[in-house]
């Protein structure tokens, strides 16, 4: 199974304020649906909260939820209370691909684990309190990019980048 990181960052780092996306970029939200689409999903608690109720859980694909309260409710969810055993849940649907969705708590647990890394660029540096920590270059190559100008629907150039770790072991979850 390949544990990937789907994530959309700002050339300073941001990921959000106040457990919202800054930014509303209807492409990246599509790329993003279409990459996820038909695979399970990790997400920490608050990230699952952050996403309209309408949209929740996200549909067409397995949410798994990480909270440490065990009485938490996500209906139509697993529920599991570490990155560990989230991937453990992942596996069981023999999916050829997990997503790592946020937030930026559960990125920074969870970055060794990644063979992949779906890195939407934002060109702009924006006010915000959550961050995406960049792994080191050495750790990663790029193997496509493509870049997205400004357009009626989209207000920030971005650039959507796909990374592979050169060398990986994950342990059990490879």
């Amino acid at each position: 199974m390949t544990i990937s990181i789907i994530v959309a960052v700002s050339d300073n780092g941001v990921i959000g304020k106040d457990n919202q996306l800054i930014w509303h970029l209807p492409a990246d939200l599509k790329y993003f649906k279409e990459t996820t689409k038909g695979h399970a999903v990790i997400m920490g608690r608050k990230n699952y909260e952050s996403i309209p109720e309408k949209y929740r859980p996200l549909p067409g694909r397995t949410n798994i939820i990480i909270s440490r309260n065990p009485d938490y409710n996500a209906p139509a969810c697993i529920l599991v209370n570490s990155i560990n055993s989230a991937l453990v849940e992942a596996k069981k649907l023999n999916n050829d691909e997990v997503f790592i969705i946020g937030g930026g708590e559960i990125y920074r647990q969870s970055m060794h684990l990644a063979d992949k890394l779906y890195l939407t660029r934002v060109h702009g540096n924006f006010d915000g309190d959550t961050y995406f920590d960049s792994p080191g270059i050495e750790e990663w190559k790029l193997v496509s990019s493509r870049a997205y100008l400004v357009d009626e629907a989209n207000k920030w150039n971005h650039t959507y980048k796909l990374y592979i770790r050169n060398k990986h072991t994950t342990g059990p979850f490879t």
